[in-house]
């Protein structure tokens, strides 16, 4: 659904306050929206801008090393945004130019 020209209508990359790049609202966000879908190709082990996602209980992570905007997601707890998945959703809404972040211990 959300391709890179997609996510580019509702995120972009700048300066972060919390650290180096980071991404932001370029318009309101609904809580419980969908703003995309953290893609690239599959990770064989942990580096910058890899996530890992347990898709089933006791199972091995999959992991993806980013590749589009959402790499650029900075930490913070609790953080506005959530995955289910590869998909991130806002927790709670998110104003336009407001840092998106999520928590990154969910997935330790």
């Amino acid at each position: 659904m959300a391709s890179e020209e997609k996510l580019k209508d509702i995120v972009y990359s700048g300066k972060s306050e919390i650290h180096g790049t980071g991404l932001f609202a370029r318009r309101r966000i609904r809580k419980g929206e969908r703003i995309g879908t953290y893609e690239g190709p599959p990770a064989k082990r942990n580096g910058t801008y890899v996530l890992w996602v347990y898709e089933e209980e006791g199972e091995e992570p999959v992991g993806r090393s980013g590749r589009n905007l959402l790499r650029y997601l900075n930490h913070s707890v609790p953080g506005n945004a959530e995955f289910d998945g590869f998909d991130l959703y806002a927790r709670v809404g998110i104003m336009p130019g407001e840092e998106i972040t999520f928590d990154y211990k969910e997935f330790d």
